[in-house]
């Protein structure tokens, strides 16, 4: 049997597996494919209450499952927040806070420059392979930045809303 590795952004809060509103029991399945579950669940079970975009499914995860497979986005890893740069989101280490300074992925640059560009004129498709990008402190754009050894082994990066 093969491996695999996820990587997905989505929401949480703990949540019992069940609990009763007005008198009627609500349940919060692990979904369509295992309604069996929910007759095993015991009262209270501790859990997650998952969200998952884009269209909001809604599902329930035991607490050790979900722990074991999802981090905070306020305290992941590089290569975390490599793959959320690569889902469109800015990232940044919490040392950065407050300073307004995160990085994004480039996957398109264009070149506005007087220097004469013939010799790639020839060239078809793209010119520029995907780069990150600072956004530094005094508001200008550093392309093509470069990890430090701390970045890479830090555990500090969050995404910027």
């Amino acid at each position: 049997m093969k491996q695999y590795i996820g990587t997905k952004i989505v929401q949480a809060e703990p949540a019992n597996r069940f609990w009763f509103e007005n008198g009627e029991k609500m349940v919060v399945p692990d979904s369509e494919d295992t309604p069996n579950r929910v007759r095993e669940a015991t009262a209270g079970e501790k859990g997650y209450k998952v969200v998952y975009p884009p269209d909001g499914y809604e599902s329930w995860s035991p607490k050790d499952v979900f722990e074991a497979a999802y981090r905070e986005t306020t305290s992941m890893s590089f290569g975390l927040a490599i793959e959320a740069a690569k889902m469109g989101k800015k990232i940044a280490r919490k040392g950065w806070n407050g300073k307004g300074m995160f990085l994004f992925l480039a996957t398109d640059i264009e070149f506005h420059t007087e220097a004469d560009l013939s010799c790639v004129s020839d060239l078809e498709g793209d010119l520029t392979l995907p780069a990150f990008v600072m956004k530094t402190a005094d508001d200008h754009f550093c392309v093509g930045w470069l990890a430090s050894q701390t970045d890479m082994l830090a555990d500090d990066w969050k995404i910027v809303e």
